[in-house]
């Protein structure tokens, strides 16, 4: 009887273990070339966004339109070279979520 009882301890002791342990999951990012970034609160961001289906209200962060992917580094954007937590592919290239520019 002791013996499983340890078992069964030791069992919730390394599962506890491994959870605690594991590491943060985080969004896959991409470095975008986007026409304008704009806050998702913006009149321009809401039409986009209502244009694919998300729905921004109650987020504050910035939101690149007209974004397409940056493959080269260095290469000429003429807009705003970002990095943005939502792929364009989601989307189109209409809208990308959490732009954070990028600085070199």
């Amino acid at each position: 009887m002791f013996s499983k009882l340890s078992a069964v301890v030791a069992s919730m002791l390394i599962s506890l273990a491994a959870a605690t342990f594991a590491p943060p999951v985080t969004a896959p990012t991409s470095n975008q070339c986007c026409t304008s970034v704009q806050n998702s609160n913006s009149a321009a961001c809401s039409a986009v966004a209502a244009l694919v289906g998300l729905d921004l209200s109650g987020l504050n962060v910035p939101v690149g339109l007209g974004c397409s992917p940056i493959t080269v580094v260095g290469n000429n954007c003429g807009g705003t070279e970002v990095t943005c937590s939502a792929p364009e592919k989601q989307w189109g290239s209409l809208i990308a979520i959490n732009c954070i520019p990028i600085t070199l």
